[in-house]
């Protein structure tokens, strides 16, 4: 029996230069009463806000704003979120920011409609009703988050996060304005950037790939090698600012619909157990990953070798996936990220049965093109201890 592929993607998008002006055009029309706006304090007390709230002001949209989410949003966050937007009888909710403020805003919209507490949807499709509606305003280019049926949430007493993949949760609007992005600082512009390479790479070689899927990841490998060093540093170059919002764009798609895998189970802990972040954990573990699957992914590394501009044409398949490797390597370098895990806050060697056994457990792992014994987990975050 052949295999039949889904293809999930978010109704409405707007990317591009100064293109969240053309927000409000859609919320009018929906006749929505109250926002709860998802966001975090840096970007409100900042002001990188305010020009949203200008446009709502000026269309009379009421709205409340929660900024009190962390950079690994949690269930105590969730369930705070979901009071706030109860008792002010909000209909339906913003994010505005990252990764962070979009995975808390989608795990309240979800338990607004469904109930129960957000570990009960931990998994594959677990809720039976569509979340309330979320509108997701992108300030980075690397989760993808605006724009998928991913949820990612921390469970503070079991220090591991939860993947939530849930089709309800997609937002109905996605908006990635690359001068929300100007401002970014390089750490920042580094950690999504990977975050967006890995979610490229990953869903190139799922199991759950697809021609559909395929095409948007070479052409997001395309522009993140070719545009996020410029953007790490020179933060104010808008051209490869806006490469890197459409490029964080379609790897979101292709992992909505493909899925990833091992770099992202692994991260998962790491980014649980210590409260780290997720495109950090991302980066260090990506090619240490992309080694353990090489012998299942030859000849889709090499694709993406030629996609990053490696010469190729003396190469076999082999060498050319080995120099493609290499290459995201001396991104990580050139970005001034670390390469082993024992310069991450907080990490302890003695700590890997226990990652690896929760990395496991988790559903990325379902589509990794190599699967792997706990064994082979933990030889992994060995090797790059």
């Amino acid at each position: 029996m052949e295999k039949v592929h889904e293809y999930f993607m978010t109704p409405i998008s707007i990317l591009g230069t100064s293109c969240l002006e053309r927000i409000v055009t859609y919320i009018k029309p929906m006749m929505f009463r109250k926002a709860l706006i998802v966001s975090d304090k840096v970007l409100v007390d900042t002001g990188l806000i305010d020009k949203l709230l200008t446009l709502l002001d000026g269309e009379g949209i009421f709205y409340i704003i929660y900024k009190d989410v962390s950079p690994n949003p949690t269930v105590n966050q969730v369930n705070y979120g979901l009071k706030l937007l109860r008792d002010n009888g909000c209909d339906f909710l913003i994010s505005f920011g990252g990764g962070s403020p979009h995975d808390c805003a989608k795990a309240i919209a979800l338990l607004a409609t469904n109930g129960g507490e957000i570990a009960d949807y931990e998994g594959l499709n677990k809720s039976q009703k569509r979340a309330t509606p979320l509108i997701a305003i992108n300030t980075t280019a690397g989760t993808g988050s605006e724009l998928t049926r991913f949820c990612v949430i921390t469970d503070e007493e079991r220090h591991v996060k939860m993947t939530i993949n849930d089709w309800h949760v997609t937002p109905i609007i996605a908006v990635s304005d690359a001068e929300l992005m100007l401002g970014m600082p390089p750490g920042l512009t580094a950690t999504t950037g990977m975050d967006a390479l890995t979610h490229a790479i990953e869903a190139y070689v799922s199991t759950n790939a697809s021609p559909v899927t395929d095409c948007k990841a070479v052409k997001a490998v395309e522009l993140i090698t070719g545009s996020l060093a410029t953007a790490y540093s020179n933060g104010s170059d808008l051209k490869s600012r806006e490469a890197m919002v459409f490029a964080e764009y379609l790897a979101g798609i292709a992992f909505n619909n493909a899925s990833l895998g091992y770099v992202h189970a692994l991260a998962h802990q790491l980014g649980g157990l210590y409260n780290l972040p997720h495109g950090l954990c991302n980066a260090i573990l990506l090619p240490a990953v992309m080694k353990f699957n090489l012998p299942a992914a030859i000849t889709k590394y090499a694709d993406l070798a030629r996609a990053a501009d490696i010469d190729t044409a003396n190469l076999s398949a082999e060498k050319s996936a080995e120099h493609f490797i290499a290459l995201v390597q001396q991104l990580n370098h050139a970005l001034g990220l670390p390469a082993r895990l024992s310069e991450l806050r907080g990490f302890k060697a003695e700590d890997i049965p226990l990652l690896a056994e929760n990395a496991l457990k988790d559903v990325c792992c379902l589509t990794n093109p190599r699967q792997g014994s706990q064994e082979d987990i933990e030889a992994i975050y060995k090797s790059i201890l």
